[in-house]
């Protein structure tokens, strides 16, 4: 190609370019209004061949942030692992979700970064420079992790092709093609990276779908399922945190979740739960799960027939309505119809015991309603019988009252600190109470009548009661 040709082609694709706009005022293009594209022919730093061919060919958009929050990521740590790269001449970016969030204005809190060098050669590298290397179980995919100072982790991974996907799984080949990499990755706002100098590499339109609030799959949305059925909830939870309206789905999108549901099948109850919690915990939540129960996910993540979709909605509309923040579980567990629904939906998700107890607890007492003078006695007889940890069980009072759209009563139960029971062994023995099963019952029936006196009755008024109790109970006193 003539270079005439070449740069009538490059004028093209920056006018493409142009079409994205700018990032905002801390933020430029690479490519301004002014740029002259027979200029990159006179740059020393540039080979004209090479840089017109991979622009054309690949689409690359590039532009520069340079914000604080990019700023803030540089700890001392972060720069000693870029001297080092740049030492043994390999090129680091970041990848992944730092330049979605900073491109978002978002503070990032992850650091995942993408390299051109080999696992055995980072390997090398490290060990020259007595950096500490740590959890290896990721270097067949690539992943070396790295421990700097004693004080900051970096998780570092080769540029890859997934050669055979098979869930999390993948067979994996490496590259130096950043491009190859990009197109592996799930979403487009998820594909692209950023160079320490503040760089934006975007290969797959994430900076445009960013700015349209766009949540789109790289490429194909059926292959990219099928590389990992999980996407499909990966999917939702960014369409959770980037779409504007929850409800608004590209028709092909929706259609190829819907033939690859059933894949989810597949994947572990584990993996599932963590993208389902994310999900739950944003305020699109109601609107994203009844996207994805009306695509027919339910069967595949352990919910079964008989939804109880008008409880759901209720919880929903409390919880909005009085501006109420619900555990997921908690939500979640509105749409059971009966405790053996919770036990099932557990054995499929097998979520941590915490989730469990919490979600076995609002399903079997979301019935639960308080008394018009003591408004708490209810949820305070149900909890000082706890054979858990304390402080989880006025968790779940609490998130009980919650779930039902009573904020302030929760907040109070909160504060509650329940009274202890006054009599022990000693004091039956001292009674003459005999020692086993007998003991238990004595035991049983004075807390009852501790809890009859709203835990008032005093430990010496209790033991003038053994006598009486083990008379109704049949029991003669042990000498």
């Amino acid at each position: 190609m003539s270079t005439g040709k070449l740069v009538n082609a490059l004028s093209l694709s920056l006018k493409q370019v142009r079409k994205c706009g700018k990032f905002s005022t801390t933020h430029r293009t690479l490519f301004t209004a002014s740029f002259n594209p027979r200029s990159i022919f006179q740059s020393r730093t540039c080979h004209p061949p090479l840089y017109c061919s991979q622009l054309l060919k690949r689409h690359l958009f590039t532009m520069k942030v340079d914000s604080e929050d990019f700023k803030s990521v540089f700890t001392d740590e972060l720069v000693q692992l870029q001297k080092i790269f740049e030492k043994y001449n390999y090129e680091i970016r970041f990848a992944g979700g730092l330049v979605r969030d900073l491109l978002m204005n978002i503070k990032p809190h992850d650091l995942d970064f993408a390299t051109t060098a080999t696992p055995q050669q980072m390997k090398d590298m490290f060990n020259s420079e007595n950096i500490r290397m740590i959890n290896l179980t990721g270097e067949k995919h690539g992943t070396i992790t790295v421990r700097i100072n004693d004080k900051e982790n970096f998780e570092i991974t080769t540029l890859r092709i997934d050669v055979i996907n098979h869930g999390r799984h993948a067979e994996v080949e490496f590259t130096q093609d950043w491009e190859l990499d990009a197109n592996r990755r799930d979403l487009t706002v998820n594909s692209m990276f950023l160079g320490f100098d503040g760089t934006v590499y975007d290969y797959c339109g994430g900076w445009d779908d960013l700015q349209k609030r766009r949540v789109a799959f790289v490429g194909d949305a059926r292959t990219r399922i099928q590389e990992d059925y999980l996407r499909i909830l990966r999917y939702f939870r960014f369409c959770a945190r980037i779409s504007p309206d929850p409800n608004v789905h590209e028709p092909d999108t929706e259609e190829a979740i819907r033939e690859n549901i059933e894949g989810l099948s597949r994947i572990s109850g584990e993996r599932i739960w963590l993208e389902l919690k994310q999900i739950l915990s944003n305020r699109h939540a109601g609107a994203l799960l009844e996207t994805m129960l009306r695509l027919g996910i339910a069967p595949h993540i352990g919910l079964g027939d008989n939804l109880d979709m008008e409880e759901f909605r209720l919880v929903l509309e409390r919880a909005r309505s009085n501006n109420i923040q619900l555990q997921p579980i908690s939500l979640f567990a509105s749409l059971l119809d009966s405790e053996e629904a919770a036990v099932t939906l557990h054995e499929r998700l097998k979520y941590p015991n915490f989730d469990k107890e919490l979600s076995f607890f609002i399903v079997q007492y979301r019935d639960l309603l308080p008394e018009p003078l003591k408004p708490l006695r209810p949820y305070q007889m149900i909890v000082i019988d706890t054979k858990q940890k304390m402080k989880d069980a006025i968790f779940r009072g609490a998130e009980l009252l919650r779930y039902q759209g009573n904020l302030e009563l929760a907040n109070e139960f909160e504060k509650w600190v329940p009274p202890r029971f006054p009599v022990g062994g000693a004091d039956l023995k001292s009674e003459g109470v005999p020692t086993g099963k007998a003991m238990n019952m004595v035991i049983q029936r004075l807390r009852s009548k501790w809890k009859e006196s709203d835990f008032q009755i005093s430990h010496k008024e209790l033991v003038q009661c053994i006598p009486n109790v083990m008379e109704d109970l049949g029991l003669k006193v042990q000498k």
